[in-house]
């Protein structure tokens, strides 16, 4: 009887998590009356990642059956993505590149830390999001699954980040992830985003090179957009965990762009 009640807490606390993950990462509503503890959600993050994706997989999929022209549908689908997160991750990558742009390193995260976006943090918004569109508007199979994966890497590579390298600010919002991770939480993402891939194999076996561009392209961008902030700035923010989701989704769209044949 005890075993049972240890299993019934366990999938409280579980639900409990993964509710307070997409109370934090989406707009999604939660009902107020469920009690959420923020405290470790990041570990849910590539989780919530394959939900937005098979979201706007659903979202695309509708559009293609109204039989709206691929590229409107792959903007509305960008769009449909910043709607759903609220443009938390945006926000991140436009303030992280305004901090970039500061030729003086200690002003930096002052620069990023402000709400007014600059310049260079408008233009990182117009790469990303034509970067994004673009790419869809150039997949013409299985969108459905390279939607989950983008969204999913994107998350995962920020779970590297919070786990790997140090925060730099004593307050601010993604302090409370630093605090909770492990680096053994990255491994329950990683093996479910293996496993998207192995999917995508199982679907089309004659298409392994693009099954295997998803994981080993998916895994490798996500760590080296981590680590090239870190180098940058020598620790990650907030800002930048968002940054890094935002570009590993665009550059990941790119490649699996770049890996679809062309009928």
């Amino acid at each position: 009887m005890s075993g049972y009640l240890q299993l019934i807490q366990f999938l409280r606390q579980l639900l409990s998590g993964i509710a307070a993950a997409i109370a934090f990462y989406t707009c999604l509503p939660v009902p107020l009356s469920w009690t959420l503890d923020f405290r470790g959600i990041a570990r849910f993050a590539p989780l919530v990642g394959l939900g937005i994706g098979a979201m706007l997989g659903l979202l695309d999929a509708g559009l293609w059956f109204l039989d709206v022209p691929a590229l409107t549908r792959s903007a509305l689908v960008v769009v449909g993505g910043i709607a759903i997160t609220g443009g938390l991750h945006l926000d991140g990558a436009m303030d992280t590149a305004d901090g970039l742009a500061v030729p003086d390193p200690q002003r930096r995260l002052e620069v990023m830390a402000d709400s007014v976006t600059g310049a260079f943090g408008a233009m990182a918004a117009v790469c990303l999001i034509l970067l994004k569109t673009s790419a869809l508007a150039d997949l013409e199979a299985n969108r459905f699954i390279v939607l989950m994966a983008a969204g999913g890497w994107g998350r995962w590579g920020q779970l590297v980040a919070i786990a790997r390298y140090p925060y730099l600010r004593a307050q601010g919002k993604g302090a409370i992830h630093k605090e909770s991770i492990r680096p053994s939480d990255l491994l329950p993402g990683l093996l479910i985003l293996l496993l998207l891939s192995l999917w995508q194999l199982f679907l089309a076996p004659h298409r392994w090179i693009f099954a295997a561009g998803m994981a080993t392209g998916g895994s490798a961008i996500a760590i080296l957009t981590g680590a090239w902030f870190n180098h940058k700035l020598g620790g990650h923010t907030g800002d930048t965990y968002g940054a890094v989701v935002e570009w590993t989704e665009a550059l990941l769209l790119c490649l699996l762009a770049s890996l679809s044949p062309r009928t």
